[in-house]
């Protein structure tokens, strides 16, 4: 009896080891979803209140999903096949990437105004999955969680991201401070605390001096 209720977490095991490796499509998938979110929230005929009721609607349909899938071992079979070339093996028994992504960018639009919104997820958009390439195929020094060539990295994709969005000095703080930020063992999903933090520090500098 026993091994019968082994065989779905067996199944399971074995799908999730197919989705190992640098998982290209994965990242162009991440970077896609931060480009559609900002065209979204960027929409002249939106307002902010309906952009927060949407993304706070997505949060709960994720988190919905989830429970499902993590309560019943064949939803989670299904799901690691149907979705093998963006999945990841660290989402076998926890919360989906993409569910934390929904939340970063929610609690983005809720710390910073619509105009500072698009840096703050196209950060993490553009950023997060260069660093992760970089780290996994030429990552040869350690930090942190991560990599000296993937932290180089996150912060230089970071630059040219804020670039367009704020002035130099800001851009160069900003994108120092979510590096140095991102690649800390805090235990909490990128997906989330890069736009938070980057929103957090443009919020601060913005305090300090106006932002272009």
């Amino acid at each position: 009896m026993s091994d019968v209720g082994r065989e779905p977490v067996d199944e399971l095991d074995a799908v999730v080891r197919g989705t190992e490796g640098v998982q290209p499509w994965r990242r162009v998938f991440h970077a896609a979803c931060g480009v559609l979110l900002v065209a979204f929230v960027q929409h002249p005929v939106l307002t902010t209140e309906i952009d927060l009721r949407v993304l706070g609607g997505g949060v709960l349909a994720c988190l919905a999903l989830d429970w499902l899938r993590l309560s019943f071992p064949n939803a989670n079979i299904v799901f690691f096949r149907s979705f093998s070339a963006l999945a990841s093996p660290r989402e076998a028994r926890k919360v989906a990437s993409s569910t934390w992504f929904v939340m970063g960018a929610f609690a983005a639009l809720l710390i910073v105004p619509g105009r500072l919104f698009a840096p703050a997820v196209l950060v993490l958009a553009l950023a997060d999955p260069a660093a992760s390439v970089v780290g996994r195929i030429w990552g040869r020094h350690p930090l942190g969680k991560g990599s000296w060539e993937g932290t180089a990295t996150f912060f230089a994709v970071a630059c040219a991201v804020l670039l367009p969005f704020v002035d130099p000095a800001t851009a160069l703080l900003t994108a120092a401070a979510v590096a140095v930020f991102e690649v800390l063992p805090t235990g909490i999903d990128d997906n989330l605390t890069v736009p938070v933090s980057t929103a957090l520090a443009l919020r601060l500098a913005e305090t300090v001096w106006p932002l272009s």
